[in-house]
């Protein structure tokens, strides 16, 4: 497997700019995903290297990627304007590496962002998975992200920990998931925000690759 150092070009309010990505092309690749960080993490955190490693293993291409505020070397995410703009640049670089349908995937926030993007038509992804979706801030779910998802008319895949504070209580992600217009969820048993399940230590790489049966499957099916 090879990892290709890529600038992507991001058309923001202020002006041009690029971020940084990776992309691992798979020998006949069967499938492509655009990979997105959470929040709290680049796109080189253990978790999302070992997830892409066992895509690219699995035959499945993919493309991470940073969000401007991490090419800035800022902690906090910016405005979502900026986010979604990076999605529209990272499926424009994919239609020319890699043409053809793709899947957006996205950890935690990177997986919202895509969702709103998609929402907005300004990427048109063959399906979403989001690994981790982060309904609301912990444990407050008074204050719901889910106006834009019945909108998104492509199939969605919830990853989700059966323990994540993100998603609690059960009752109204259920009713979340039942609002879209295609969407399914595979739970993670006893799993958190971070898929670590308690007396269970596995390093962050491992639990990554231990998604990527559950996302190269999705994608082959879209």
């Amino acid at each position: 497997m090879s990892t290709e150092p890529v600038r992507i070009a991001v058309a923001l309010p202020a002006g041009d700019t690029e971020v940084s990505g990776l992309w691992s092309a798979a020998p006949a690749a069967a499938a492509t995903v655009a990979l997105a960080h959470g929040a709290g993490a680049g796109m080189e955190h253990p978790f999302l290297s070992g997830l892409s490693d066992a895509l690219v293993a699995s035959g499945v291409s993919v493309l991470r990627f940073v969000f401007p505020y991490v090419e800035a070397g800022r902690r906090m995410p910016g405005p979502a304007s900026h986010a979604v703009a990076t999605w529209t640049g990272v499926e424009a670089l994919l239609a020319s590496a890699a043409p053809g349908p793709y899947a957006a995937v996205g950890k935690s926030y990177g997986g919202r962002m895509a969702s709103m993007a998609s929402a907005e038509g300004v990427i048109a992804p063959a399906g979403l998975a989001y690994l981790g979706y982060p309904l609301h801030p912990p444990w407050r779910p008074e204050k719901p992200r889910r106006e834009h998802l019945p909108a998104i008319g492509v199939p969605q895949l919830f990853v989700e920990g059966e323990n994540d504070p993100f998603i609690a209580p059960r009752a109204q992600f259920d009713e979340v998931v039942a609002s879209c217009q295609d969407a399914r969820v595979h739970w993670i048993a006893g799993g958190n925000h971070s898929f670590e399940v308690k007396g269970a230590r596995r390093a962050a790489d491992e639990i990554g690759a231990a998604l990527a049966p559950v996302v190269a499957e999705f994608v082959r099916s879209l």
